[in-house]
């Protein structure tokens, strides 16, 4: 699938479908052709181990993912403002989330050392990491904006 200059590959966060979206769509509440739920709800997605590859690989606008798991006292603190920064983030960036207690492997093959851990990939590639928790949604989406 080719994608042109005005537009970009966004992955479903229900299906897993990669959806072909014009950059002009993207305030407009585009919809997965594939199951015809909303691309971008302004929450993060949850992601494992079966799907984050795809997100990360094929998604052409930047993915945040925080690193977190259920025991984690500053990752359960640091959630609600995490969720606000979806609503701020999106449609520009896709904000996930992955339990590294269900996806160890993915968590070891990232050096996952401290969690919460907050990585920006673009392109498929790290191009940021941020290890503890942010206090505010704005410090989240302000740290995410400054290295894109």
């Amino acid at each position: 699938m080719t994608v042109s200059a005005d537009a970009l590959h966004i992955v479903c966060p229900q299906c897993h479908t990669t959806n072909r979206v014009r950059v002009a769509d993207l305030h407009n509440t585009p919809d997965c052709g594939q199951c015809h739920q909303t691309l971008f709800a302004g929450h993060p997605l949850a992601l494992d181990a079966a799907s984050f590859d795809k997100h990360i690989g094929r998604n052409q606008i930047p993915v945040l993912v925080d690193f977190w798991a259920p025991w984690c006292g500053p990752c359960r603190m640091m959630a609600p403002a995490y969720e606000q920064a979806a609503g701020l983030l999106e449609p520009q960036v896709r904000v996930a989330k992955l339990n590294t207690e269900e996806a160890q492997a993915v968590a070891a093959r990232f050096n996952i050392r401290s969690i919460p851990t907050l990585a920006l990939f673009v392109g498929g590639k790290e191009v940021a990491r941020q290890a503890g928790a942010f206090r505010t949604a704005q410090d989240i989406a302000d740290w995410a904006r400054s290295h894109l």
